[in-house]
């Protein structure tokens, strides 16, 4: 079964979701990651529409200028990477706290599926 989803598409879809949430227009944020000045506003656009997708290192680039992880720009799952872009600006101390949470999250939805045993 395909999936509804392309790694274009969602990488589109990201990428213009965080650009503008950082307020950076097309080609404010390709100049910053390094795209050269003339081509920054239509390499951008052609990324956001997923006409194209980057290589990975580019990938890395645009979402170090636009603080979130690389992660963000390739999640399908919505709620993951609100996850993902919420956690990122956390500092370490409060991303481990983060983490136990969610683990303590985990261990007790896996406890309450659980059948008891039968002696």
């Amino acid at each position: 079964m395909p999936d509804k989803h392309t790694t274009s598409s969602v990488f589109a879809k990201r990428l213009k979701q965080a650009r503008i949430r950082s307020g950076l227009t097309q080609e404010q944020l390709g100049i910053s990651a390094g795209i050269d000045e003339f081509s920054a506003s239509a390499r951008i656009n052609q990324y956001e529409r997923g006409k194209h997708l980057p290589h990975l290192v580019m990938g890395q680039r645009l979402a170090r200028t636009l603080h979130v992880p690389t992660s963000f720009l390739y999640e399908e799952d919505d709620l993951l990477a609100a996850l993902l872009a919420t956690a990122a600006p956390l500092t370490r101390a409060r991303k481990k706290i983060l983490l136990a949470n969610a683990e303590t999250l985990t261990q007790s939805a896996s406890s309450r599926t659980r059948k008891p045993n039968n002696p």
